[in-house]
């Protein structure tokens, strides 16, 4: 009687009804460690510097990024961003719009903050980066679990811990992080030059790939096996802010920001995705302020805040979000919500969706 009681629960878990959606398929980005100062304002001009910022060449990178009002900084580094995303979709995070969008773990750190986008709910227990299998239920396990969307999931990330934040033993759906190599016989041209990166490329850090490495290999996937449910974790931008080196930050955003109009054209290309998939960005933490932006962490002021932005198929356009308030917590249902998932009712603690308004799109 008690098998039977574990496996009706179980059902019960993974195998909810959907109700309607507002598309098809979802496809989910995070830029690490990205501030929302640089996202809504650009470039910041005290960190244009040797000392603060670590810029050996000042005048090149102020040819590059900085323009005289804050409109046009963000427009040049992130052109996609606010040539397509903000003019046909959302974006929250903004404390100038008292719409300020915040992490609720209080760690203020990666593997926290991961956690708490993936599973709706900041764990206490989760207080390091250590490679530790998350014992959290995360969104794209549970929605490799339901009808239309098993085997339909998969994940590519720079850092190699995310295989124990989605706790790839158990969520069961493919999952590539760090410096390995492709296995998905027989491979492609296009993969096996990635593979050949992974080899050839020297490991600046030993956790962390280049992001041309993941992003190459996770466009490679969605157009071979396009997938209902694709998370691609990006992180050089963490990684050059924390070596105090303020142009190749810069820089790996503006290259962050070409991947997205560069996926987002891909898919407007494939009749699965097009007008039928909505694009979900966001980051896993904040950073400090003036000489502190490189770090972050509990002590560290400012680094709760970050910002997501949304858009795709049944998005209204709404710009720049005002006068609402969201946490890190409520992506999660979010992910769920945009393909008819209800990831609230299994999980009532995780955080409700976000206030998108969404409109179901034709079938």
């Amino acid at each position: 009687m008690l098998q039977f009681v574990r496996v009706a629960f179980a059902f019960f878990l993974f195998f909810q009804p959907l109700p309607a959606s507002a598309a098809e398929n979802i496809i989910f980005i995070t830029w690490d460690g990205f501030r929302w100062q640089e996202l809504f304002g650009g470039a910041e001009e005290s960190l244009i510097t040797k000392n603060d910022g670590g810029v050996p060449d000042v005048p090149a990178l102020q040819e590059a990024f900085w323009r005289p009002s804050r409109e046009e900084r963000r427009e040049v580094l992130l052109p996609f961003v606010w040539g397509s995303i903000a003019k046909r979709g959302q974006i929250f995070g903004d404390p100038d719009r008292s719409a300020s969008s915040r992490v609720t773990n209080g760690k203020k750190f990666s593997y926290p903050g991961y956690n708490e986008m993936f599973a709706g709910l900041a764990d206490p227990a989760i207080n390091s980066n250590s490679k530790i299998a998350n014992p959290n239920i995360n969104v794209l396990e549970y929605a490799n679990r339901q009808l239309g969307f098993s085997g339909r999931v998969a994940g590519f990330a720079t850092w190699d811990v995310m295989e124990f934040i989605l706790n790839r033993e158990r969520s069961g759906f493919p999952l590539q992080t760090g410096w390995t190599e492709i296995v998905d016989p027989p491979l492609t041209p296009t993969q096996q030059e990635v593979n050949e990166m992974v080899r050839q490329l020297p490991r600046l850090w030993r956790g962390n790939v280049f992001d041309v490495v993941t992003f190459r290999a996770a466009k490679e996937y969605l157009t071979r096996h396009q997938p209902r449910v694709l998370y691609i974790g990006l992180g050089e931008t963490d990684e050059w802010a924390h070596a105090r080196r303020y142009d190749l930050y810069l820089e790996a955003a503006n290259r962050s920001d070409r991947y997205l109009q560069e996926l987002w054209e891909l898919l407007q290309s494939l009749p699965q995705y097009k007008d039928r998939t909505i694009l979900v960005v966001t980051t896993d933490h904040g950073r400090g302020l003036g000489r502190d932006w490189t770090n972050h962490g509990a002590q560290t002021i400012g680094a709760e805040y970050i910002w997501i932005a949304v858009v795709g198929a049944g998005v209204p356009a709404g710009g720049i979000r005002k006068d609402v308030e969201t946490t890190q917590s409520q992506i999660a249902a979010t992910l769920a919500m945009c393909v008819g998932i209800d990831f609230n009712k299994p999980f009532p603690q995780a955080a409700p969706p976000l206030p998108l308004d969404l409109v179901a799109g034709e079938k």
